[in-house]
């Protein structure tokens, strides 16, 4: 039987006390728009954050690190090495990693990048609905970090990559589609301030990361994590008047999120 809306958010609970109660590791491969957003979005969920991004460190980081990140945002050349290196290291090591592959499509070097670690068999694949369908093969990608495609086209694509992969393809958009190739959630929570702060979409992958390092049913975990993320959001943007204030809002959120806070208003389905 498949898991009901109860069971997706009875784990999300449990999966956040366990990251705050272990704290994991999270190595961030990112962009460096959002690198500072990110560690304190980890921060606040009481996970450790390290920007280990450099060759030569980001491999034998990777090998002790709880779980890792390469986002493809601004992937300068001695990055780009770092990030292939830190993704090999995981799979060794047996480590979770996220691939969040930034405007692939339309630009050339990333999409080689994103193919090239795609190979490796990423543990999730997070991204907007055009990022996922231009790393599939299937399009051309969308307008820079902005998607051309509601969430609905992507989904096919997102269970076949996910069977190709053997790992989770989580679709984000107002709602957000997760797949491991056979098991589908939704999750219909999240506010649009969360477009409008630089990092909001990013810092998710890192979460992500986080939730995948406590618990071994990394499809579960990573539904725990978007909900988290975006029911948080919703609390933050209640108090909030704009995205300056939101973005404070969120982190406050984030650390003062509660398991009832979940169960009242999580809409996963």
């Amino acid at each position: 039987m498949p898991p009901t809306s109860a069971d997706h958010t009875a784990f999300a609970a449990q999966a956040l006390a366990r990251v705050r109660a272990d704290s994991p590791l999270v190595q961030c491969l990112t962009n460096a728009v959002v690198t500072g957003f990110t560690a304190n979005v980890l921060l606040a969920l009481g996970a450790a954050p390290a920007m280990v991004d450099i060759p030569d460190e980001a491999g034998p980081f990777a090998g002790i690190a709880s779980g890792v990140l390469v986002n493809l945002g601004t992937p300068h050349a001695e990055q780009r090495t770092a990030m292939v290196e830190a993704a090999r290291a995981a799979v060794s090591a047996g480590t979770p990693w996220v691939l969040d592959p930034v405007a692939v499509g339309a630009l050339p070097v990333r999409t080689a990048l994103a193919r090239e670690l795609l190979e490796l068999r990423p543990t999730i694949v997070r991204g907007n609905a055009s990022e996922i369908i231009a790393l599939a093969g299937a399009g051309g990608g969308g307008r820079g970090v902005d998607s051309s495609h509601g969430v609905e086209a992507a989904e096919e694509t997102a269970h076949r990559l996910a069977r190709e992969t053997g790992g989770v393809v989580a679709v984000s958009g107002p709602v957000d589609f997760l797949t491991d190739g056979e098991r589908t959630a939704r999750v219909a929570n999240g506010d649009v301030l969360l477009t409008r702060v630089t990092g909001g979409g990013c810092a998710l992958g890192a979460v992500m990361a986080a939730f995948a390092a406590v618990d071994g049913d990394r499809f579960s975990s990573t539904v725990a994590a978007v909900t988290v993320y975006t029911v948080a959001a919703e609390l933050a943007a209640k108090s909030s008047s704009g995205p300056g204030s939101f973005a404070v809002a969120f982190l406050d959120a984030l650390a003062a999120l509660r398991e009832s806070d979940i169960a009242e208003r999580a809409s996963v389905s």
